[in-house]
């Protein structure tokens, strides 16, 4: 077993928190005896390398299979040939690895124990149009100093504000329960918890609503259930806050390369550019795996987005029973949303953040410089005098005309940082894409979840159904190990030990009170 399977030191696996909850498998043994059982993994992003990773540690024989030519799915990296001739790292964006994301930070430590490359952004800075800012630097970590922190130092709240707010509706952001938050709120919008706890205006346009645009979703389709468990997962109930870290290098280099050789040195047959076309049950308790050929395995790790599930489960007749299959086929995703990256031929100002969150700037939801964190593009901008800056618009108009958004974005970064009014754009590349679960109000209930109805087929990604308090590339992680874990129980195998933060709000009498006023 590899020596990263089962956290040893508290801190440097844990992060900070020591209420950092634990996950220990099954009993079993160690690693797989005699002749090695096959599993196929079906998808190269985070999820599906947790789960090569948690299989191929224990002796497991591996075939990852990835449609595209990279590994990293939704967090992969591209080159591409800029017009100054510069050859450049294109992805699809700007990512947090936040301190909690315990179980994800597990996965990059196989190639890099003291995860070296992430470097911490010293801010999580809010910027509204009308002027109000925020930041998240002096913010205390743990609850519930956290939040008297915020409500203190932040300019959005007053205390007429404050008398304004309606506190019995607030008091389930103290209490949050996993997996109870999804019968509590799972039928209500994101956007009518808020309206219900009337938080000050400022502070929903500045705060909340760019929290709950992180899933890409307007707050009006997603589930109030999500947005309370990301207020606990990120604010109220772990202690690592949110301040977070980012990549030093493009993904590619600093995440993906370096995890797929590792991958290949535990023997995982690792098949870039080879998509899946349908897996079949056999008689005999295999399946047998059609892409380019057709090869037979012991097990299977769907772990592809949303459409690629979907297209693969309905090539696949046999696969499932009727009511998995149809929870598969109404999985839904989120509108559109763009990502802009822009060369420029001069740097923005010394002393703008390298990320910063945006509201009221019409669909700009946040600004990246890249050269104040991403080796490549310092190295760019210390080259050329100039910045290298990404722009991200989520839940775009699925009719909106593609160039006027564009148009739209670069338009709105002038207004944000009016240095680059005057800048040449060396290059600008658009990306577009559509992929990303949308966690829809009421959709829990009938959301598929890393077992099936076939033992020999397990789920994993950040659109699969868990009862942990994880999300984004955390669930994507977690449920990745999971899925391994189910397959490794197959045949006695002990899986990962894993971790959350903690299952229900951190202080007692605060929990108390919610539950005696019956909210």
């Amino acid at each position: 077993m590899s020596r990263w399977a089962t956290p040893l030191n508290g801190a440097a696996r844990r992060g900070r928190d020591r209420r950092a909850r634990v996950l220990t498998p099954r009993p079993g043994r160690p690693r797989v005896s005699g002749e090695p059982p096959s599993v196929a993994v079906i998808g190269g992003g985070i999820a599906g390398l947790a789960a090569a990773t948690g299989l191929a540690e224990r002796g497991v024989a591996v075939t990852l299979y990835e449609r595209d030519h990279q590994l990293g799915g939704r967090l992969a990296g591209w080159p591409v040939e800029l017009a100054d001739g510069s050859r450049a790292t294109m992805s699809r964006g700007f990512h947090a690895f936040f301190r909690q994301y315990y179980n994800l930070r597990g996965l990059l430590r196989r190639v890099d124990p003291g995860l070296a490359m992430l470097t911490g952004l010293p801010d999580y800075p809010l910027r509204h149009s009308g002027g109000l800012q925020d930041s998240f630097a002096r913010v205390p970590r743990t609850p519930p100093w956290s939040a008297l922190g915020f409500v203190a130092l932040s300019p959005t709240f007053g205390w007429r504000d404050l008398a304004a707010m309606n506190p019995r509706a607030a008091l389930p952001l103290l209490d949050v329960r996993v997996p109870e938050v999804y019968e509590r709120f799972d039928g209500v919008s994101a956007r009518e918890l808020l309206d219900r706890i009337r938080f000050p205006r400022a502070a929903d346009h500045l705060a909340f609503e760019v929290f709950s645009r992180s899933f890409f979703a307007d707050p009006r389709e997603l589930s109030a259930a999500e947005l309370v468990l990301m207020f606990h997962i990120y604010f109220l109930g772990s202690s690592e806050g949110l301040l977070f870290d980012v990549p030093d290098e493009p993904f590619p280099t600093a995440l993906w390369e370096p995890l797929g050789r590792y991958l290949t040195s535990h023997g995982v047959d690792v098949r870039t550019g080879q998509a899946v076309e349908s897996v079949r049950p056999d008689g005999d308790g295999s399946l047998v795996v059609t892409g380019d050929g057709a090869e037979r395995h012991d097990g299977v790790v769907l772990a592809l987005d949303t459409g690629g599930l979907q297209g693969v489960v309905s090539r696949s007749p046999l696969l499932g029973d009727e009511r998995w299959r149809a929870r598969v086929q109404g999985l839904r995703t989120t509108p559109p949303f763009l990502v802009t990256r822009v060369w420029l031929d001069r740097r923005v100002a010394a002393d703008r953040p390298g990320f910063l969150g945006t509201s009221g700037y019409g669909p700009l939801d946040n600004v990246s410089v890249l050269e104040r964190w991403e080796g490549e593009a310092a190295r760019w901008s210390a080259r050329t005098g100039g910045s290298v800056v990404e722009l991200h618009a989520y839940a775009v108009d699925p009719d909106a005309d593609h160039a006027t958004e564009q148009d739209g974005l670069l338009a709105q970064l002038r207004r944000v940082y009016p240095e680059t009014g005057d800048a040449r754009i060396v290059d600008v590349r658009h990306e577009w894409r559509s992929d990303c679960p949308l966690f829809a109000v009421g959709g829990h209930r009938d959301r598929p979840g890393v077992r099936t109805p076939d033992p020999t087929v397990t789920l994993a990604g950040d659109l699969v159904r868990t009862e942990l308090p994880v999300a984004l590339m955390e669930r994507a992680a977690t449920t990745g190990f999971l899925a391994a874990n189910a397959q490794l129980e197959r045949w006695g195998v002990r899986g990962q030990t894993l971790w959350t933060v903690p299952a229900e709000g951190r202080v007692r009498a605060l929990r108390a009170l919610n539950r005696l006023a019956g909210v």
